[in-house]
Formats: structure tokens, C-alpha cells, sequence
């Protein structure tokens, strides 16, 4: 399959795409035309289907298509004039056409379960092994995004988010007293887990009903909830610590925690999860640019980016 980068213009092309946009238009003689937006793991391309021919099967957003036609350039972007299209039912792996973790994803899931077994509390341990063990909700969890857009929002990334977090939380934990690394390692490992259900599965990687009333720090607090009262003697005292750490992971009421840390474990989770989502996002930042010594301004970090020689 060719891959989005690596194309020329004319160049006769048959590569399969995922379509992320599409809309019916009218050219200046009144006739139908389709305008399309096409993505792989590569990258996205813009195309044009001039014809509405018996050639051009019905796809919607969000399918997966084969598609036939022409590279060219307008106006300095590369764009495909599109011959034929075919939608595809199976026969492909979602990771061909969605950004994905450059990082293993079976070692993140061994050291997401090497993070389980360290942990010494019963009561804590059951609630993440009634969470994590469950293979339909730890395969969903191995591929899901941490977010739309704004950093991890590819294939795997709450995964890959999920370990670094807990890898930070449990290194500051090591270096100061009074903190129980139970909570640290459990607070790391569910931060983010309503994200499940704030967002949606890839390829629409967008919010949900539930999300958008909700927010993923209300679904994990009730996620929490759910799982505690189905283990026996569960102690109330560590639920609601559990969930004071999830509730308060964004740190301020201004980043949409409804509460601020209030105990070490809290803190710890917070400043472990900022510190990845942070500097996450200028890595994505330097990662897609080119020779520039400022690379671009960062509407959430609100400042320009700066590259640094090796």
C-alpha cells in the first residue's frame, strides 16, 4: 500500500486510506462532486471525486476505502483525483491508518502488570486486578487514545500515558516520606481510566454523550465506585481516597478539577500526570517539524516552541 508521505505528484496510485472527511459539493456548472479527506498512519491527503460514477461504491466517514486514481499538485498540496472507490469490511489492521505508539505495546502492557504486582495493599491490588485483568476492558484500554488531540491521541497513547505517568508517580514517591506508594500506583494507573468512556473507539476517537456531561475525572471517580462495592469488605476509607486522587488529578479548578490535591498521593499523581502531558506536547510539537529553530506557538501551553541542538 502506498503510504501517504512517500507519495509524488502524478503518480497513478491503488492504496487503501481511512476516510476522515467527506462532502458533497457543486462545481460552478451545478454537477455533484465529492471532496475527501484520506489518512494512514503517515499522515492525511486531500482528494476529489469528480465523477459520481457505478464506480465510486457508497462509503461514509469513518470507513475504511480502497481507492484508485491520480497525485497531483493544486495550489503547492499535493491532492488525488479519485477514480474508483471501494469500501473494505475487513482484511486490515486499524494501525495502517491511524498514529500509533512508536513504543512496544506488549512491554507497556508487561510493565502496566509489573506496577499491579508491586503493589502490597489487598484491598488495592483486587480493585486494579478486577479492572485490568478483565480482557475485553484491558484490550479496549491497549488501544484507546488519552485524548482528541491535544497530546497521546493515537493508537495506544492511554497506555503508553498511563505507564510513564505511573513510572514518574512512583519514582517522586521514592524520594520523599509520607506517602504511600499503594495510592501512588493505583492513582497513576486509573488517572485517566473513564477516558474509556469520555472518548469513543478509534478510528472516531471523539467525545461521547457521557463525555461531554461528565468528563472522564466524574466517570473514573464512579468507575471506582462500581468496582469497589462488588468486592467484599472493600474498607470506605480507601475508596475515597481512590477517587479524591482521580478527582483531583488536573490540579486546579481551572484545569477542571472540581478538587485540589489534598494529600501527598494526590499531588504526586497530579504533577506526575503533568509533567507527561506537558512535555508530551512539545515533543509531538518538535516531532512534526522541520529545520526551524522556533518551531510554532502551542495554543495550550500558550508560548512558542523552541528547538534545541544536539
Amino acid at each position: 500500500m502506498p503510504l501517504i508521505n512517500e507519495l509524488k505528484p502524478q503518480e497513478t496510485i491503488r492504496g487503501t486510506y481511512l476516510c476522515k472527511f467527506k462532502q458533497i459539493l457543486k462545481n460552478k456548472n451545478g454537477k455533484d462532486y465529492c471532496s475527501v479527506r484520506l489518512q494512514d498512519c503517515t499522515g492525511n491527503l486531500d482528494g476529489k471525486i469528480w465523477s459520481l460514477h457505478s464506480g465510486i461504491s457508497a462509503f461514509e466517514v469513518d470507513d475504511i476505502v480502497e481507492v484508485e486514481g491520480e497525485t497531483l499538485l493544486y495550489q503547492e498540496n499535493l491532492q488525488l483525483n479519485i477514480t474508483k472507490v471501494t469500501k473494505l469490511e475487513s482484511g486490515y489492521d486499524l494501525k495502517d491508518f491511524i498514529p500509533h505508539t512508536k513504543k512496544d505495546v506488549t512491554k507497556l502492557q508487561e510493565r502496566l502488570m509489573q506496577f499491579i504486582d508491586e503493589v502490597e495493599n489487598q484491598h488495592i491490588k483486587k480493585l486494579l486486578e478486577e479492572i485490568f485483568y478483565n480482557d475485553e476492558m484491558f484490550e479496549n484500554f491497549s488501544k484507546h487514545s488519552a485524548g482528541k488531540s491535544v497530546h497521546h491521541g493515537y493508537l495506544s497513547g492511554l497506555l503508553e500515558h498511563t505507564v510513564t505517568v505511573t513510572e514518574i508517580g512512583v519514582d517522586l514517591a521514592s524520594k520523599y516520606d509520607y506517602v504511600c506508594k499503594d495510592y501512588v500506583i493505583a492513582g497513576c494507573l486509573l488517572h485517566d481510566i473513564g477516558k474509556l468512556k469520555e472518548l469513543t473507539a478509534f478510528p472516531k476517537n471523539d467525545y461521547s454523550d457521557e463525555g461531554q456531561l461528565l468528563g472522564h475525572l466524574m466517570i473514573g471517580a464512579e468507575m471506582i465506585h462500581d468496582v469497589a462495592r462488588g468486592i467484599e469488605d472493600f474498607p470506605e476509607e480507601v475508596e475515597r481516597i481512590l477517587k479524591h486522587i482521580l478527582i483531583a488529578h488536573h490540579g486546579e479548578y481551572e484545569y477542571g478539577s472540581p478538587k485540589r490535591p489534598k494529600c501527598m498521593e494526590a499531588m504526586i499523581v497530579h504533577l506526575a500526570d503533568y509533567t507527561d502531558s506537558r512535555l508530551k506536547m512539545m515533543e509531538e510539537m518538535l516531532e512534526s517539524s522541520h529545520d526551524e529553530l522556533y518551531v510554532g506557538y502551542h495554543k495550550v501551553l500558550t508560548r512558542n516552541i523552541r528547538k534545541v541542538s544536539l
